[in-house]
């Protein structure tokens, strides 16, 4: 049988595997727009739908207990299967359609069952002195996964199907790996259900409090990994003097930037076990929160400075991530926990679906600068919320 550390390996690779998926869109967007013109906005639909269909399966999930009242294994193993068979229909539809993006919704809704489950199952063989090291290992998972798409965009790209294809087999072999995963030692039964379950996430202080920090934290997170890239580029073009930037170069910066943040939620983890997770977090966004501040000043510097700061910024801007979800799973009922962390990622990533959208406007209006310094206000919040958390 495997061991406390073999089970969380498990776990993570599962989770890592299926939630190629989640990417699986964005990295064969690209190769789709190589062979044929695809509608306005085609691209970043790619990205949303998954968005807005995790949000609606995570509240479906969330409003019927669904990780505690059956095994998370099973929920699990379904999710990433139904995932996988959304992904593979895209195979046999035409790029640019409009069924694409219903597919990638679809995938998304999937994957409700796929993350914050896998949250659950690892933070059942977690303890006070390693939570934050267990949790931050599945946050530093999805990070990977994230940067993912800008490496191989950097490379040249690869022929989408291929793409698809191997995130639809890689969803399967997470489904069966889950299989050999046991329950943990913290793992508890589901008290009966109650249909208003869910709302103990805000009727308990502490976590309430730590979903606030963590809505501070989302603010900021996906619309910088979204709109870091263009930044790198036109700040590289700026120094330049040049109209635009080699994309491989950009792709490259973008890639090296997220994976910072892969290191630095498994780095933190440990900190967090012994020093707190307020200190972390907190510490966490007031570095992430100085970085959106300084970037409009950085913007034009030869492109070691300006990649410089953006790689200490996506380190500290996932740094904290695994720590929220830490919090609320050490706060909640042991018979919740699946519940309160599915809805707390679900108000998470809901608050994404404004800030990514609402970049563009913003560059717009106020520059790059302007922009990113609203994005502050995420953290700033989130540090007050967290110190609350504290007293």
């Amino acid at each position: 049988m495997p061991s406390k550390a073999g089970n969380v390996a498990l776990v993570a690779l599962a989770q890592v595997l299926v939630l190629s998926l989640w990417f699986s869109g964005t990295a064969a967007g690209p190769g789709m727009a190589r062979e044929t013109a695809l509608p306005p906005n085609f691209q970043a639909l790619l990205t949303s739908a998954v968005q807005a269909g995790f949000v609606a399966g995570t509240l479906t999930s969330a409003a019927l207990a669904l990780p505690d009242r059956f095994d998370p294994r099973r929920v699990f193993a379904a999710a990433a299967l139904l995932g996988a068979a959304a992904n593979a229909l895209i195979l046999t539809l035409p790029p640019g359609s409009d069924a694409i993006v219903a597919a990638r919704f679809a995938t998304g809704a999937a994957l409700a069952g796929v993350y914050p489950v896998g949250m659950k199952l690892a933070a059942g063989w977690a303890g006070r002195r390693d939570m934050g090291l267990i949790v931050g290992i599945l946050v530093g998972g999805l990070t990977l996964g994230s940067a993912s798409p800008h490496l191989v965009n950097a490379l040249g790209g690869l022929d989408w199907r291929l793409t698809l294809g191997f995130a639809t087999t890689a969803a399967v072999a997470g489904a069966a790996l889950i299989g050999a995963v046991r329950l943990g030692p913290g793992h508890a039964p589901a008290p009966p259900f109650r249909p208003a379950a869910a709302l103990e996430l805000w009727r308990n202080r502490g976590t309430r409090l730590a979903t606030l920090g963590y809505l501070g934290h989302m603010w900021e997170l996906y619309a910088m990994w979204s709109w870091i890239g263009l930044y790198l580029a036109a700040s590289f073009a700026l120094w330049r003097g040049e109209a635009d930037s080699d994309p491989a170069e950009a792709a490259l910066a973008t890639f090296a930037v997220i994976l910072a943040g892969a290191v630095g939620s498994v780095a933190a983890g440990p900190v967090a076990d012994r020093l707190g997770r307020v200190a972390v977090t907190v510490a966490a966004m007031a570095v992430s929160g100085a970085c959106c501040l300084l970037a409009g000043a950085f913007l034009g510097l030869h492109p070691a400075w300006t990649l410089g700061l953006c790689l200490v910024w996506g380190f500290a801007v996932v740094a904290d991530s695994a720590q929220f979800s830490a919090s609320v799973a050490e706060g909640s009922e042991p018979g919740l926990v699946g519940t309160m962390l599915t809805l707390q990622t679900s108000l998470g990533f809901t608050l994404t679906l404004v800030t990514i959208h609402l970049m563009p406007v913003l560059v717009g209006m106020l520059g790059w600068g302007g922009a990113f310094a609203v994005l502050a206000i995420g953290p700033a919040l989130g540090c007050v919320a967290m110190l609350g958390l504290r007293r």
